[in-house]
């Protein structure tokens, strides 16, 4: 980063470079990585694709086109890269040379006529490399282009059965697909398309990948034994199940021209969500997690283990105990393998972090649980094995106060070594991990609850501060120690606000029993968990002061802002912010993804309208009397917009102060950021990206 901040504002959060996690190439000795800027000054964004040298931490350029993307390693020296062209089309390009002086040189391989992403490779011999990428495809099994095909001639849509709309997009016949081809590299040492062009390795299947709207390379792997992939079963209906499989396509050249059929990997007992799918470095073993309801979609993950790809019905379970419920009270996430396959590394979270994980690689082995493995401060964002003679990884963190770091652990010797702070540790942004720090409190049942908590940097403990409380959502979700820029605790704090950040019933990272103990009691346990937290924040954070107290949240905590205005902690608060949340629970059945109020509302709204009726902040709307922010999108389609109408015509016809901001163009508020940063406008203006909320709460929040 070149800039430096003396104070940390919404405008500095915005403009500050965002890095990617950085890929090392096979020795272990480079790392390529791509960062993005938004300039206000210009009102564009740049974009660029660095080399890093892990030794010294020294980056350079290698190209500022925003046109690439997702460079990848397919040599020590050597990365295919994605080009977008016109009309929808992608072109595959390799940089050659990337350690050069003088700079790369670069060529085409071929081109597509359509959007191509999430590519992977993999080492056949000397000369040859497998690659796998996902891409739109028709009915017919042929590359999509929305952008070229042939428009209707009416607007109108006609749909027969359920999932008719997803996140933020109305559903068509086209399905994202998987194809594999290979590469081979010519005498003159540049690599060529072999074969006569990729296969789409699920054709003639009702099987879809990666699954959407957020599934991406994390959803299949490729290895010398072919390909595995996380599909949704065809046969359950989607709004109504999470239900995803893990299946298997032996491939041995990936040049084969008719794939064959998928084959389904058995895990019995186990019916939810299947993700993380890894090879082995052999290829003949695969990691990967699984949930065992077919309805709930934060259902504890459990760690699998496939011993050997040619036997699909061998599964095993790490820490399986005789109840189901498994010894390990975690839910991991990402798995990488160590170089011999002997140790697997993954990643869950504990206690506000997302931490590293060791344990064998073979459930028969694994007596003890994983161990953690010390890294950077913060959360693990991402993971590599290096190169190398020493067992070493590349790690990508983030934390509260630094937006992007690169660490080399080094397991042998136990150390943990800083390779590149994207902010200095905060520093470049004027912030310090001296300004963050928890505590816990008596939660509403024989249970501690846990926060984090975010100072000013000029904080004074002899003065008294207003109170930011932060409502996470989900509702089974966390406020981790990472970074975010949607909803980033410093940017409250540097208003002179303190930043209390609770993880109540429902939380993520303290152990199933509260994370479950949400189902069925949104409004309960929650809601007290939260009465008792701002208790002890007036009892215990003698600079807080909590008669001048806001609070916001997102999604569940949307719900829970707009619970809260109906019930006496609202009369707690000077002011509320509600951002695409619940008015109303009896219109959950207005979302795509019925599993969600199915599994949480414990049955449908037809057979179980009580237990919706019971939690419904609507139904206390008398009660109402706080000023409130009401921030909604036209493109949610988890939580459509009249949730977010129905509660500011309730505020407005009561009297009481209220704003209502609207996102035409954008969806629910888990999507990651896909638009530039416009011009900050004024606050009357509903043309805004998300992007720009910090700025518009500094302007509402300010005036405490």
């Amino acid at each position: 980063m070149t800039l430096r901040a003396t104070k940390f504002t919404p405008e500095v959060l915005l403009s500050a470079p965002r890095r990617s996690a950085a890929v090392p190439n096979p020795s272990g000795v480079k790392a390529v990585f791509t960062i993005n800027t938004y300039s206000f000054e210009q009102h564009k964004k740049t974009s660029q694709i660095r080399l890093l040298d892990i030794e010294s931490g020294h980056s350079t350029l290698l190209l500022d086109d925003p046109s690439f993307s997702e460079p990848t390693w397919l040599s020590d020296d050597e990365l295919l890269l994605l080009k977008s062209g016109d009309k929808g089309s992608t072109t595959l390009a390799v940089l050659a040379d990337v350690s050069h002086p003088g700079g790369p040189s670069r060529y085409e391989i071929t081109s597509f006529s359509a959007g191509v992403s999430n590519i992977k490779v993999k080492k056949l011999s000397s000369t040859s490399v497998a690659l796998a990428f996902t891409a739109l495809t028709t009915p017919e099994g042929e590359l999509a282009n929305p952008e070229t095909e042939k428009k209707p001639y009416s607007s109108a849509k006609v749909y027969t059965s359920l999932f008719f709309r997803h996140w933020d997009s109305w559903l068509t016949a086209n399905r994202s697909s998987i194809w594999y081809t290979a590469l081979e590299k010519q005498d003159g040492g540049k690599y060529v398309l072999a074969g006569k062009g990729p296969v789409n390795a699920l054709s003639g299947t009702k099987l879809s990948s990666p699954v959407a709207p957020f599934g991406g390379t994390g959803d299949f792997d490729i290895s010398t034994s072919g390909l595995v992939f996380v599909a949704k079963d065809p046969e359950l209906n989607p709004a109504l199940y999470t239900k995803t499989d893990l299946y298997y396509i032996p491939l041995s050249t990936f040049l084969e021209k008719k794939p064959p059929p998928p084959q389904i990997v058995d895990t019995p007992g186990l019916e939810g969500y299947t993700n993380s799918p890894t090879f082995s470095n052999s290829g003949r073993k695969v990691a990967f997690t699984r949930m065992r309801s077919n309805q709930y979609e934060s259902d504890k993950t459990r760690l699998l283990m496939l011993p050997d790809i040619g036997d699909l019905t061998k599964v095993q379970e790490f820490y399986a105990t005789d109840d189901g419920e498994g010894a390990w009270d975690a839910r991991p996430d990402s798995i990488i393998w160590s170089a011999d396959d002997t140790v697997l590394f993954t990643t869950a979270e504990k206690s506000g972090r997302t931490l590293l994980w060791k344990l064998p690689a073979s459930p028969a082995d694994a007596k003890d649980l994983p161990s953690q493995v010390e890294t950077a401060d913060g959360s693990v964002a991402d993971l590599h094995l290096l190169g190398g003679k020493s067992p070493r990884l590349f790690v990508a963190t983030s934390s509260l106060v630094d937006n992007s770091c690169y660490s080399v652990v080094n397991l042998s010797e136990g150390t943990n070594d800083v390779v590149s702070s994207n902010s200095k540790q905060g520093k470049t942004f004027g912030l310090s991990k001296s300004s963050t720090g928890a505590f816990t409190f008596k939660g509403a049942g024989d249970y501690d609850v846990h926060a984090l908590v975010m100072r000013p940097s000029s904080f004074d403990e002899n003065k008294k501060y207003p109170l930011c409380f932060l409502i996470h959502g989900g509702p089974q979700g966390a406020w981790l120690d990472s970074w975010s820029t949607r909803w980033n605790p410093a940017i409250f704090a540097e208003q002179g606000y303190v930043v209390v950040s609770p993880n109540p019933t429902g939380s993520t990272g303290y152990g199933m029993a509260l994370q479950d103990g949400i189902a069925g009691d949104w409004g309960g346990k929650p809601y007290n968990d939260l009465v008792n937290c701002f208790e002890s924040i007036a009892e215990n954070l003698p600079y807080v002061d909590t008669n001048r107290a806001v609070a916001l949240g997102a999604s569940y905590g949307g719900y829970m802002i707009n619970w809260i205005q109906g019930h006496p902690l609202g009369r707690k608060f000077k002011a509320l912010v509600c951002h695409d949340g619940v008015f109303c629970t009896l219109n959950q059945w207005s979302s795509e993804e019925l599993f969600f109020p199915l599994h949480d509302f414990k049955g449908s709204l037809y057979e179980n309208r009580a237990a919706y009726e019971e939690w419904d902040p609507a139904r206390f709307a008398n009660e109402w009397a706080t000023p409130q922010l009401v921030i909604h999108s036209e493109l949610d389609y988890r939580l459509p917009i009249t949730e977010g109408l129905a509660p500011f015509n309730v505020l407005q016809s009561k009297g009481i102060p209220s704003k209502l901001l609207v996102f035409p163009d954008e969806n629910h508020v888990r999507h990651q950021y896909h638009h530039q940063p416009p011009v900050p406008l004024p606050f009357a203006s509903l043309h805004v990206s998300r992007d720009t909320i910090p700025i518009i709460l500094e302007a509402v929040l300010h005036p405490l």
